[in-house]
């Protein structure tokens, strides 16, 4: 059997009531589907034959966790998820390296931002570790769905929404958790260059006290028409600022970094700090870790205005 390996140490996310990944239930499909050409791959356009189902209601806690063939969700037209977005969710990746391996990039802190999404939008907690193990069983069962590429990989989309069908508005009594997975290529059609990017002046991504640090469906869907006008004007994404002086925060699908020289002529990689207002990227933190290991680069997490960028632009230190 392939085995995943994970490139992080094991953290304890204990909650005081989860599932476990021994429990997990395994029905498999009769037959699968064919592998899509791992060159010829759309982003989220091609998925593997199974999924995990988890069910939470407040009364009996977690269910056992439940490996099936991938099939439509049914839930009742009143369920508070298709009313009030009460929904989050997660995205990651399994990778085939040249020794034929399957890894996982740090899962942990995956399950870290999803907990803290879950405790903001009140829906259950669980342990992270047992989702991990969940996870990983799910991609032994697909493994063939993992792209022997160097360019295409698996990806994976936890998700947890609110399921109680009352139209009230309220925390849901009925919860269900699901992870679906997938074989991808490069997000963007023009692959791994260079995007562009249309800073907008007047519309907002977050606010203080906001969503703007959780990976909750209800931020990406406003901001669906403004990334329409942002290829309006020939560019493939929208750079988010805030306020009066034009903060820089983030891109709707990455965080910013921007590399630039000081004015004591040092390097310096800077990225807006985690104020609130952006999602806390675990691409992010892995290039933190991974600057300031290095001597001859000051990095910060700091406020940086668009009038700054444009000056240390204009001043050539970009």
């Amino acid at each position: 059997m392939n085995k995943i390996c994970l490139l992080v140490s094991r953290r304890n996310y204990a909650t005081a009531s989860t599932f476990r990944a021994a429990d997990t239930i395994i029905k498999k499909t009769e037959r699968g589907n064919p592998k899509p050409d791992p060159n010829k791959l759309v982003f989220g356009a091609s998925f593997s034959d199974h999924m995990l189902t988890i069910k939470h209601t407040n009364t009996s806690g977690w269910e056992k966790p439940i490996i099936e063939p991938l099939k439509d969700l049914s839930i009742h037209p009143a369920a508070k998820v298709l009313h009030y977005a009460t929904e989050i969710f997660e995205g990651l990746k399994a990778y085939r390296g040249n020794d034929g391996k399957i890894r996982l990039f740090r899962p942990d802190l995956n399950m870290k931002r999803m907990l803290t999404s879950a405790e903001r939008s009140v829906l259950p907690t669980f342990d992270g570790n047992e989702l991990i193990e969940c996870i990983k069983k799910l991609i032994q069962i697909d493994v063939d769905w993992v792209p022997r590429s160097t360019t295409s990989t698996l990806y994976i989309r936890p998700t947890l929404i609110g399921t109680e069908p009352t139209l009230g508005v309220g925390a849901p009594h009925e919860s269900l958790l699901f992870v679906i997975t997938g074989p991808v290529g490069p997000y963007f059609p023009t692959g791994f260059k260079p995007v562009s990017l249309f800073a907008d002046t007047f519309h907002c991504r977050a606010f203080p006290g906001g969503m703007g640090a959780y990976k909750a469906g209800s931020n990406y869907g406003p901001t669906i028409y403004v990334n329409q006008l942002a290829h309006e004007k020939g560019c493939q994404q929208v750079l988010w600022l805030y306020g009066d002086k034009r903060y820089i925060t983030e891109v709707g699908t990455m965080n910013v970094f921007i590399c630039l020289k000081n004015k004591k002529g040092d390097t310096e990689l800077v990225t807006p700090p985690l104020n609130g207002l952006i999602l806390p990227g675990v691409t992010r933190q892995s290039i933190l870790d991974l600057g300031r290991s290095w001597k001859d680069l000051t990095v910060s997490e700091r406020e940086i205005t668009m009038d700054e960028l444009l000056e240390i632009h204009r001043e050539n230190r970009v």
